[in-house]
């Protein structure tokens, strides 16, 4: 029995932006209208095969930028989301509606991204190829505005009336090595300033603006609530949606600070928030939408394999650290691995595509598989051994 979810009605901008900008744009936001060709199905982490057909696309055009988007290890200066759209939700796969328009979204965040971006938009394919799931280009517009990181800075006016930020598809922090799934405004804008200061040009000192933060900003609202969803290439995340109003505190506050804590608010809907934003997460906006006709969502499906995944990396953990002889980082990330591959592979999808995603030989996958059945088949016979005693 399978279940659709409801579509979505998106407010229409007042105006159409057009899609050509000038030359010295350093941010952009665009919106592919897709349709499905007919009714595939997608595994729930096909957002890794949207990563790696975009990172295709910026390759036919510019082979070294597309080496340092895909190996640099700093921020990336371009997001990408999932689809937004219905889905019909089977067991373990998701099932696209033909006819229905899905709205896929890429930010660029650096000089060089637009101009790809500008160049591309002319010379776009006809379709969009997430694995054998082809979706037609129907049309593009814009959804963010061209601007710069100095235009951002000087179009804020003072004194302001706040924030508010809604966080469309799940959100999350890395804090000690653990996801950190709560919009603490500290953790926010450290997120949007490690941006900032990668591309801005106009670099600040995070400290004393991180530690004015901690204790000016406020937290006047919020609706939110968490969710674990797949995340990137490995593991699970558990992340949050909803919604956020925020304020300053009533005192003789820096201009700078102000000036920059409403510049990095304009930011954030480029640049997303938290981490893993090149794989669908963090799809920020701005303005309070949740009574209005944007909601975010998740499937159930990828829900399932979230859990799955995050449950066979606490067996795959538990079994390594009683041998105490690899550091819990290395247990960890091996285990987090063969969980992904696992629980990907019993909801149908082919080792050769989970190899492609994780990029790991075909044989280390295929081995990787067979190693955690057999550690998933030992840990279920203690459990059996310890429920007799």
């Amino acid at each position: 029995m399978t279940s659709t979810s409801s579509p979505r009605k998106r407010r229409r901008p007042t105006r159409k932006l057009a899609l050509h900008w000038p030359d010295e744009t350093e941010l952009v936001g665009v919106q592919f209208n897709l349709k499905p060709v007919s009714s595939d199905a997608l595994f729930p982490q096909y957002a890794i095969a949207l990563h790696a057909w975009f990172l295709a696309q910026v390759r036919q055009f510019d082979p070294t930028l597309s080496a340092r988007l895909h190996d640099d290890p700093s921020e990336k200066a371009f997001t990408v989301s999932a689809l937004d759209g219905p889905f019909q939700a089977g067991e373990r796969q998701l099932h696209l509606i033909p006819e229905q328009t899905y709205r896929w979204y890429v930010t660029g965040l650096s000089h060089s991204v637009t101009q790809f971006l500008h160049v591309w938009l002319d010379r776009l394919p006809g379709r969009v190829e997430i694995n054998k799931a082809p979706l037609k280009i129907d049309s593009t517009e814009l959804f963010l505005a061209p601007t710069t990181y100095r235009e951002l800075l000087e179009s804020v006016s003072l004194p302001g009336r706040g924030v508010k930020l809604t966080f469309l598809s799940p959100t999350s922090f890395r804090r000690k090595g653990y996801h950190f799934p709560l919009p603490v405004p500290y953790n926010l804008f450290h997120s949007y300033l490690r941006r900032w200061n990668d591309f801005s040009g106009i670099p600040v000192e995070a400290d004393p603006f991180l530690n004015w933060v901690d204790s000016e900003v406020l937290i006047r609202r919020h609706r939110i609530e968490s969710v674990k969803v797949p995340g990137g290439k490995r593991g699970s995340v558990t992340g949050f949606t909803g919604a956020i109003d925020l304020g300053l505190a009533k005192r003789n506050e820096p201009e700078e600070f102000a000036r920059l804590f409403y510049t990095l608010s304009a930011l954030a809907p480029y640049c997303g928030t938290g981490h893993k934003t090149t794989f669908g997460l963090g799809q920020t906006r701005s303005g309070w939408l949740l009574e209005e006709e944007e909601q975010p969502i998740t499937t159930p499906v990828e829900e399932r394999l979230a859990q799955r995944i995050a449950n066979l990396t606490d067996v795959f953990m538990a079994q390594r650290q009683r041998l105490g002889k690899v550091r819990v980082e290395q247990i960890e990330k091996t285990a987090r691995t063969r969980a992904t591959i696992l629980a990907r592979r019993e909801t149908g999808e082919s080792l050769q595509a989970i190899a492609r995603d994780l990029e790991l030989p075909y044989e280390t996958v295929k081995t990787y598989a067979k190693l955690a059945r057999r550690a998933l088949r030992e840990s279920e016979g203690e459990e059996e051994e310890g429920g007799d005693e």
